[in-house]
């Protein structure tokens, strides 16, 4: 099975995971891995270059999909819209999307670079945020999705949403400093970040799906 990565700190809780996971069912599977930005790993789900990955929530219509995505209720702090000219971010799709259904204009920076940006600088529109003053729904930024190995890939989306995620601590560290944030910045980070589609986030999906299809 080959895996699309994108390498954001919102997706460490299940990479984690899916490294034990692996290890556990090594006689069953065999993983390997392709890391690109969101916007890439799209096209490669598309072209079938990857059997599964975590892909924009705008590109997922189109997909066959298990209930995982990643989720903010109210702010996410890593999909900003800076001050300044209209400039969409190429490594998104679905945060490019929703600052122009918000009509709202300036920069778009989504992942680690927004993170960072917010903790150090702590200016910017967040885009979750402006979605639930909006709705009153969380908004969903991205859905694991699959084109091939489906009985496999819900498997591992059901044992994820039962599994109690504890990152070491080596891990956190290594991370953040990649990063150049503190580790107890990034456990922050981590717990406004949701996985499982509740009922609100597939009701915010499908409005947010509808809107975009009226542009």
């Amino acid at each position: 099975m080959l895996f699309g990565s994108i390498s954001y700190l919102n997706l460490l809780p299940f990479q984690v995971f899916l490294k034990r996971y692996i290890s556990n069912n090594a006689s069953k599977m065999t993983f390997r891995y392709k890391r690109a930005v969101p916007s890439q790993i799209n096209k490669a789900l598309k072209r079938r270059e990857i059997n599964a990955a975590f892909i924009s929530s705008v590109e997922s219509a189109r997909c066959k999909c298990t209930d995982l995505g990643i989720i903010a209720n109210q702010k996410v702090y890593s999909v900003l819209l800076l001050e300044g000219e209209s400039e969409m971010d190429p490594a998104s799709a679905t945060s490019n999307q929703l600052a122009h259904l918000l009509g709202l204009k300036g920069k778009v920076l989504i992942g680690d670079a927004a993170l960072k940006h917010y903790l150090h600088e702590g200016e910017g529109i967040d885009l979750a945020e402006a979605w639930y003053k909006e709705t009153g729904l969380p908004f969903v930024f991205a859905r694991l999705c699959y084109n091939k190995h489906e009985e496999a890939i819900q498997k591992m989306a059901r044992a994820f949403s039962q599994t109690k995620v504890k990152i070491p601590q080596y891990i956190l560290k290594k991370e953040a400093k990649k990063r150049g944030i503190t580790p107890k910045q990034l456990t922050w980070y981590l717990g406004h970040i949701h996985y499982e589609m509740d009922n609100k986030a597939k009701r915010s999906l499908k409005l947010f799906l509808g809107k975009t299809k009226r542009l």
